[in-house]
């Protein structure tokens, strides 16, 4: 283990602080759903000396679970060998030894090859690999060679090793700390080196994200089902994958809690994706079956249809007309069902029809890799500004206009100081949860330049500041002023609403250009020949025409330049 370089301008026990912090912060909003080891844990790490508590964090920070004791060096630690003694007394490291045999290669992993050729002249100096051996093979060879109790006992010979313990009670208060498995303590550390700035909450106002034993246990279970997934289909032919997936869902079924069902249908749709893709088209089906989450029905009416259950396919598309989730579900549903209904006939889809009837212009096949530029230096030369446009303006407008109302601890979505979206910005409860907030600040910003004063003051007192719907690059308010100076503060209303309604798909898809002159503007979506219309595109063309945003597609042909 190297010795570690420290982050600039942080102390040499950085993460200490951090550590502790999340230990003390879960203990004070979890403790009643802790069970009594985990508790234990708790007190026990509180036990420790600062030096062996910061040896333990080095340990639980890394991905690895075993450690050679001689290559543990930290400068920041003094007597390391104390320490690791104080470790192993109190029980948070042990030592190697053979019930650790299920995980043999990840052991002998540790050792460089050159070590490995080492240990085999110890363990049978007359039966010896080629020193051309590549380490895996060698590895290989050995795990196949001797039993691990026997090379365990020649690892200890040779340099000791040890294992961290409470692996699973670290996670947890991780997990607690961040809400999921894929945020970690290097949050901390951006924030401190100021590579990002996070909203700053009243942690007396911050609410817990589970409230019951049973929330915490399902949702992390899922999380852990989904990495154990992605190391399985590297290894097992889908025949076994799908086995595995569907005795663990009968374990489950219908007994999940309500916080982890976002989670589970991602997971399902993940698998079931993962099977299509391999050819097993009922297996998918039935694991599609088990969520409504887009796109999980328009994937069974594909498959249906595709094995023969035409009638089946026929009556989920009526059911998914009548009431789609997004755009893709609504353009799907309909052409999808006059494809069946019209065997004989050739259905062209509605965004094809939509490409194939927008008007055209030139562009220079120089711009062939940059559409959208070619198109701006288009309408440039024909006299008009045109700026790029595509979701950026509308999400900062957005993020802007309603920071104060997506960030409010009060909604109690916001978790922890580190939190960089609130919990439900992806689910439908974002809409719900803050329909009332969303309405007043419009009632408040009537006019374009009540609109524009909210966007510029809140621009200004939160510059720099992380937002997952603000990016702080240079013109990106000039863009959202020349859109709030186009539109009517209906219109403003209208698309904003229409993007809370589903945060998850409406925050994409708007039109590529904003073009404009002194008397007129329109947003136009830029396809070249081999590009195609997505059904979000499309559907922000008919919302804007049904509002009377002025927008369009169009279609650029390229021409050779003299």
């Amino acid at each position: 283990m190297q010795n570690t370089v420290f982050p600039q301008d942080l102390p040499p026990k950085y993460y200490h602080d951090y550590f502790c912090y999340v230990l003390e912060f879960v203990r004070k909003r979890y403790s009643g759903i802790l069970r009594e080891h985990e508790l234990e844990f708790l007190n026990d790490y509180a036990a420790l000396s600062e030096n062996a508590q910061c040896l333990f964090i080095r340990f639980s920070n890394r991905s690895k679970s075993f450690f050679r004791v001689n290559s543990i060096s930290y400068h920041e630690i003094d007597d390391i060998p104390a320490v690791l003694e104080e470790l192993h007394d109190r029980r948070f490291i042990e030592t190697l030894c053979d019930t650790h045999g299920d995980r043999s290669a990840e052991i002998i992993d540790l050792f460089t090859k050159e070590q490995l050729l080492e240990l085999t002249k110890l363990l049978q100096p007359d039966v010896l690999p080629a020193r051309s051996i590549k380490k895996p093979d060698l590895v290989r060879w050995l795990l196949y060679t001797y039993d691990f109790e026997v090379l365990c006992e020649i690892i200890n010979e040779s340099e000791p090793v040890v294992k961290v313990s409470h692996e699973a009670e670290v996670m947890l208060m991780k997990f607690l700390f961040f809400g999921n498995r894929y945020a970690d303590m290097t949050e901390f550390v951006i924030r401190d080196l100021g590579h990002v700035r996070f909203q700053s909450f009243d942690e007396a106002h911050l609410s817990i994200q589970f409230e019951t034993r049973k929330e915490v246990d399902d949702t992390l279970m899922v999380s852990l089902m989904k990495e154990t997934f992605d190391v399985l289909k590297q290894e097992y032919p889908p025949e076994e994958i799908y086995d595995w997936f569907m005795n663990w869902q009968g374990g489950i079924a219908g007994s999940l809690s309500a916080k982890s069902l976002p989670s589970y249908n991602l997971f399902v749709m993940r698998v079931s994706a993962w099977l299509e893709r391999k050819k097993m088209l009922s297996q998918a089906l039935t694991i599609y079956q088990l969520t409504n989450d887009a796109p999980a029905r328009e994937r069974r009416v594909r498959l249906l249809y595709n094995l023969g259950e035409i009638d089946e396919a026929l009556a989920l598309c009526e059911e998914i007309a009548e009431n789609p989730q997004n755009a893709d579900e609504r353009y799907f549903s309909q052409d999808f069902h006059e494809r069946i209904k019209n065997k004989k006939k050739r259905v062209v889809k509605r965004t094809t029809q939509a490409l194939k009837s927008a008007d055209a212009i030139e562009v220079p096949a120089m711009y062939r890799y940059q559409v959208e530029l070619g198109a701006i230096h288009y309408y440039r030369a024909q006299g008009y500004n045109a700026v790029f446009s595509e979701n950026e303006p509308w999400r900062m407008l957005f993020g802007l206009l309603f920071w104060d109302i997506i960030y409010d601890t009060n909604v109690k979505t916001i978790h922890n100081p580190l939190q960089r979206v609130p919990s439900d910005f992806f689910l439908p409860d974002f809409y719900y949860n803050r329909s009332g907030q969303l309405s007043d600040r419009m009632k408040e910003a009537q006019t374009r330049e009540q609109i524009e004063e909210i966007v510029r003051k809140t621009y200004e007192e939160k510059f720099g500041i992380t937002n997952v719907l603000v990016p702080w690059y240079e013109d990106g308010l000039a863009k959202v002023i020349t859109l709030i100076s186009w539109l009517s503060p209906e219109q403003i209303h209208k698309v904003l609403i229409e993007v809370a309604q589903n945060m998850r798909e409406n925050t994409r898809g708007f039109p590529d250009l904003l073009v404009w002159n002194e008397t007129e503007y329109a947003f136009i979506e830029i396809k070249s020949p081999t590009d195609h219309l997505s059904s979000r595109q499309l559907h922000w063309q008919h919302f804007f025409a049904e509002h009377g945003v002025q927008s369009r597609i169009v279609r650029v042909k390229w021409i050779k330049e003299e």
